[in-house]
């Protein structure tokens, strides 16, 4: 069993950054591969970025590229998510989520287990 504790988000202009940080607990987090995903009100989840086990290979959806980065330290077990030039459209409630596979996916229902989630809010 893997917990997953997110922390960091918060209210923010847009325009502005947040860095988003997942805990991993109870599985060696090396032997995951981690990713965030993200559901706005009245919208379907949707992926946001994955990394694989060792942070080598990465993946974005099309909104997060050159605003997002995702990286993950092994020996906090903890991922992150920075996130830069943020727009009213990216609130919404971040999730991170992790994968009993070395490479991640964009699928949510390929992953399992998931955090409770952190709330972005960006104001115009």
């Amino acid at each position: 069993q893997v917990q997953l504790v997110e922390s960091g988000g918060g209210l923010v202009q847009a325009g502005g950054s947040l860095r988003l940080s997942c805990a991993a607990s109870g599985r060696a987090f090396s032997s995951l591969s981690m990713g965030w995903f993200r559901q706005a009100p009245g919208k379907e989840r949707e992926f946001v970025a994955t990394s694989s086990w060792n942070g080598a290979k990465t993946n974005y959806a099309d909104f997060a590229k050159g605003r997002f980065t995702i990286s993950r330290d092994n020996a906090k077990n903890t991922v992150y998510l920075q996130m830069s030039s943020l727009k009213p459209e990216d609130t919404a409630v971040y999730s991170c989520t992790a994968r009993r596979a070395l490479v991640g996916s964009s699928w949510p229902n390929e992953y399992d287990y998931w955090g409770q989630g952190t709330q972005v809010t960006v104001s115009s």
